[in-house]
């Protein structure tokens, strides 16, 4: 195929990197930032750069934050030819089908939302790597109707670069569940980083801090938009933190070492349970 990849960022620079690692279609990467798209092409990682390619390509994939993704794939999908897939990478879902409902479909392009299960703290082209989607998940929210060849060339496409399974669920199912899974993760990490005691962790951490505050190390700008796009959602996952904090808060005040061990025991056997469910997927 002929692959078009707006935004080579961590995300959009990895995916350039794995098409041409794992497969042989061709690549064209376009970046906002000249320099960033010039050194994709210098290092092999797309064929060629610029956005005028994606009027002829088979696959366009959106790696920008969720205001520009949607203002890209306006712009961009009724210039693309009819048939094409374009995929949003972005970390949230319902804000891209509103603001795209009723638009793409009278284009005869095919979206389908996307979000990889995957990361590192560092960000921007730089961090970058072919293997970053091995053995991830590959989350996708197709609209209702979407032709089933597509959905399923779309699913063939994602496997081949690595991911381990494609998990197909509703806008509304993936902005819940990833205010739980992953934006509540980055922000009791970097409300733990800011406790006033972090800045005198040497010799005290036997790594605990560290797994604590690994994902605190995240890009300020696009993290506070996902949080904003999806506050509903997250502010309850923050008040069920909140709500089993101040339990633990109260008993360890109180000196409750009855109920202190039972919810300490809880929270042990709810992650064993995880643990069971990981290791039988």
């Amino acid at each position: 195929m002929r692959v078009a990849i707006a935004g080579l960022g961590l995300i959009g620079g990895s995916f350039a990197k794995a098409i041409k690692a794992r497969t042989d279609h061709y690549v064209s990467g376009y970046d906002t930032d000249r320099a960033v798209a010039e050194r994709a092409l210098d290092d092999g990682a797309v064929d060629s750069c610029g956005a005028e390619f994606f009027s002829l390509c088979d696959m366009a994939l959106v790696a920008l934050y969720p205001s520009e993704s949607a203002d890209f794939i306006l712009k961009t999908a009724p210039t693309m030819k009819r048939g094409a897939i374009i995929v949003d990478l972005c970390g949230v879902k319902r804000y891209l089908f509103s603001r795209l409902d009723g638009h793409i479909s009278t284009s005869g392009v095919v979206f389908i939302g996307g979000h990889p299960m995957a990361g590192r703290e560092a960000s921007g082209y730089g961090a970058s790597q072919d293997s970053l989607f091995h053995g991830a998940s590959m989350i996708l929210t197709p609209p209702h109707g979407t032709p089933e060849d597509k959905l399923l060339a779309a699913q063939s496409f994602f496997l081949s670069l690595g991911f381990s399974n494609i998990t197909l669920t509703t806008p509304e199912r993936h902005d819940e569940m990833i205010a739980f899974t992953s934006q509540l993760a980055h922000v009791v990490s970097s409300a733990y980083a800011l406790c006033p005691l972090s800045e005198n962790f040497n010799g005290f951490s036997a790594g605990s801090f560290g797994d604590m505050t690994r994902v605190a190390k995240l890009n300020e700008h696009m993290w506070a938009e996902l949080f904003l796009l999806n506050s509903d959602m997250l502010t309850v996952q923050i008040d069920a933190l909140m709500d089993n904090l101040e339990k633990y808060r109260s008993y360890i005040a109180s000196r409750d070492c009855a109920t202190l061990t039972k919810m300490l025991m809880d929270g042990r056997l709810a992650k064993e349970r995880l643990e069971k469910r990981e290791r039988a997927q």
